[in-house]
């Protein structure tokens, strides 16, 4: 077993997976942007919009009860959940295409894909949602933005730092 390897042959060796991780952050970043659109062309980020979709999710998952209340929750207080909704979606788009504090933009991706993941349970095909969830917290674990982004311009300023 070889563990003296030389440092540049790591790095020749990495930028084949940081570009591949680049093209994954890029497709999940560019489908969070669609999907703002989409939605914003639906009027899903109305209050009448929103509360209607997430009482279908109510009425339709099978999702926990305990997770239907806190869809519930959300649905009451849609004035206020839908253009957050909105923000969240085209920021972590934006932030995620551009590679600008991958880590956290990445990690707030899978929580946020993850809890519509579970809000659609049993009204959408179950692999839909979970690949891109999972893909988030790759991007996460994986520092995507150092290939392909501007974090790569700030990692090379302060290496140091976990946040991309």
């Amino acid at each position: 077993m070889m563990t003296n390897a030389n440092p540049t042959q790591n790095i020749a060796n990495q930028l084949p997976a940081a570009n591949g991780l680049a093209i994954v952050r890029v497709t999940v970043g560019a489908m969070l942007v669609w999907v703002f659109f989409e939605n914003l062309g639906k009027g899903l980020y109305t209050p009448a919009g929103y509360a209607g979709l997430i009482n279908y999710y109510i009425k339709a998952s099978h999702s926990p009860a305990a997770w239907k209340a806190v869809m519930g929750l959300a649905a009451s207080h849609a004035a206020m959940a839908a253009p957050m909704q909105a923000v969240t979606e085209i920021s972590l788009g934006i932030l995620l295409v551009v590679g600008l504090l991958t880590r956290p933009a990445a990690f707030v991706a899978f929580l946020y894909l993850a809890s519509l993941w579970v809000s659609e349970w049993g009204t959408a095909w179950i692999w839909e949602l979970l690949v891109p969830v999972l893909a988030s917290l790759g991007l996460a674990v994986g520092r995507a933005g150092r290939a392909w982004g501007v974090d790569a311009l700030l990692a090379r300023r302060w290496p140091g730092s976990s946040w991309w």
